[in-house]
């Protein structure tokens, strides 16, 4: 299969290994919107679909929302993000608040490297989504309901909007964080060594060093401290240093 330039040639995976994404449904060319449509990615479904298994999940309809079906919008009332319809005003928002959890859950136990996420959705929005107020008045600051469900379910999961992927330094980050990502949840998934850690840590140094200078040295450290920090504190603290290291854009 030949390489991608998106993805790059110094990508190592085996043959036999088979990454997951978790993909919006819409960007794979499934008619599930509020319209009856889809917003189809060309990337997405192509490149990234070469390369991995996709994961479709849209959320809306699979809470029982139906196709077409009228849309919704993030409500900023007393205080609460809301999710109501536009036209009824139904509220939807205890509703997909309990589905996110249990589907964040549920693709927490699939091991997905990264996440694919449709721009602007009232439930898939990564950021900037579009909140209005009980004054009619709005802004683009929310965070769609099973979005924000999927992040805290999987904190160091790479996410990214397929708008976002267009821009060709975002869309290399978030590949190199894939990859790194499986690298260290592969590293963690067993018993581990603390010999398998520290040729972990120096197979992943120019790596480390080109996201942010000093990441390598304070990862480092905590490696060394492993007696005393104890094995789950020196999993949680590196794993959370090394994805926080590569979210820095390559220098």
């Amino acid at each position: 299969m030949p390489t991608s330039p998106a993805i790059g040639n110094a990508v190592h995976v085996s043959a036999d290994e088979e990454l997951r994404l978790g993909v919006s449904s819409c960007l794979l060319g499934e008619s599930v919107r509020y319209d009856g449509g889809h917003k189809r990615d060309d990337y997405v479904v192509d490149t990234l679909g070469a390369r991995f298994r996709l994961v479709p999940v849209c959320p809306e309809v699979e809470m029982g929302m139906s196709v077409p079906r009228e849309p919704v919008q993030l409500v900023r009332a007393h205080g609460t993000l809301r999710m109501i319809g536009r036209d009824s005003g139904t509220d939807h928002t205890d509703e997909m608040n309990r589905f996110a959890r249990q589907r964040a859950n549920a693709l927490r136990k699939l091991d997905l490297a990264g996440y694919v996420l449709k721009k602007g959705s009232p439930s898939c929005g990564m950021q900037g989504v579009q909140v209005s107020t009980d004054e009619g008045k709005s802004s683009v600051l929310g965070v769609g309901l099973f979005a924000r469900a999927l992040m805290e379910a999987i904190p160091l999961l790479p996410v990214e909007e397929e708008g976002r992927l267009a821009d060709a330094v975002l869309r290399e980050n978030f590949i190199v964080r894939v990859f790194a990502y499986h690298r260290l949840q592969t590293l963690f998934a067993g018993h581990w060594k603390v010999s398998e850690l520290v040729a972990f840590h120096t197979r992943e140094e120019l790596l480390l060093t080109a996201h942010a200078a000093s990441a390598y040295k304070k990862l480092g450290c905590i490696v060394a401290d492993t007696r005393r920090l104890g094995r789950e504190a020196v999993r949680e603290q590196y794993s959370v240093g090394f994805m926080g290291a590569l979210a820095e854009p390559a220098k």
